[in-house]
């Protein structure tokens, strides 16, 4: 096969398409053609050079769907033609953590971008033991939401989150607006979400949310304790990563109530939070990983009809326009949601 292009970021503000050569394929890997891939937070963070865990240049481009065209020789799994998503992780299987299942917090992970392989291109190898087989309702560019609602189950798992809770969700992009309805299914009736975009507040009142306010024009703290009767929320979610949102998280909490901490913290050292919470109410803060067996919870979700994937998609772009894609996802002006690349 020749090469082929892949989108990197090279220096902030910066993405650039370098040539690749397809890596070596194992007996049990796999080989995408590459159909959809969407643009995280993370992608984000890498793009601003921002990404504590991602020095530039990096791979960008971690939620993947496609079509396999190619497999190993011992594979047993998955087959040509099948339509996929990609849990995107690289784990040792060998360490104590992964022995026991808990495999997203195997001593070694990595992340497929991470190891120079980024979803921003037309071919993908990938174990047969991440591709996951998407319904043939869910269309390819749905099929790469797969991965952010996996991280959204996942979440809600870590928070257990139970029916006849009252939940408060803090950003409303694409982890925060699939939290609404993974919550929702799970049995939450008071679903609060917060966020400084009056349209993605829209689309979460769509999608299942109950009180949905906007950050900039009230107290999102005083809003939820109004609702609540001064009792607060039985479980928050943190999805944005800043410590103005981390402070509401826990003080809209009920006594002995959960804070799940999902977003990623440009600055980590630099976050100041009120401990004395912690004891003063007896609250857990629960950080939360990626995914581990969320995947199939997901795809059960989406099977089922409880989590629409189609209404987050905004705004859709060819691969060659990807720079733009960035630009346009970061103006304020523009509305998105989800932006998804076709391949």
């Amino acid at each position: 096969m020749e090469d082929y292009p892949m989108a990197m970021v090279t220096a902030p503000g910066k993405v650039e398409f370098v040539k690749r050569t397809l890596p070596p394929m194992g007996n049990h890997d796999v080989l995408l053609r590459v159909k959809a891939a969407s643009i995280c937070g993370g992608d984000i963070h890498i793009y601003k050079g921002k990404h504590p865990l991602a020095p530039l240049p990096m791979a960008i481009g971690h939620e993947i769907s496609g079509e396999i065209i190619q497999v190993g020789s011992a594979v047993t799994k998955a087959g040509v033609g099948d339509r996929v998503a990609v849990e995107p992780v690289i784990t040792c299987r060998a360490c104590p953590f992964c022995l026991r299942g808990e495999y997203h917090l195997c001593e070694s992970i990595r992340y497929q971008y991470g190891a120079g392989q980024g979803g921003f291109t037309p071919y993908f190898v990938a174990s047969e033991n991440w591709v996951h087989r998407l319904p043939d309702s869910v269309s390819f560019e749905e099929g790469a939401l797969l991965e952010p609602l996996a991280v959204a189950v996942h979440a809600a798992r870590k928070a257990e989150v139970g029916l006849g809770h009252s939940a408060a969700i803090f950003g409303a992009g694409g982890i925060g607006l699939f939290l609404v309805q993974v919550v929702r299914a799970a049995g939450c009736g008071s679903i609060f979400i917060s966020d400084l975009l009056e349209h993605r507040l829209e689309t979460a009142l769509k999608l299942g949310a109950t009180v949905a306010i906007h950050a900039a024009k009230e107290d999102p703290v005083r809003r939820i304790w109004e609702e609540t009767d001064n009792l607060g929320v039985d479980r928050s979610f943190e999805a944005v990563g800043v410590e103005k949102t981390l402070h509401q998280c826990a003080q809209c909490l009920k006594k002995a109530g959960v804070c799940a901490l999902i977003g990623l913290f440009e600055d980590p050292h630099q976050v100041h939070f009120p401990v004395n919470l912690l004891v003063q109410k007896e609250i857990q803060l629960r950080g939360c990983r990626g995914y581990c067996w969320d995947f199939q919870i997901a795809l059960e979700l989406i099977k089922k009809g409880a989590v629409r994937l189609r209404p987050l998609i905004s705004h859709p772009f060819p691969l060659a326009d990807l720079p733009r894609a960035f630009e346009t996802l970061l103006d304020p002006k523009s509305q998105t949601d989800k932006v998804v690349i076709r391949v």
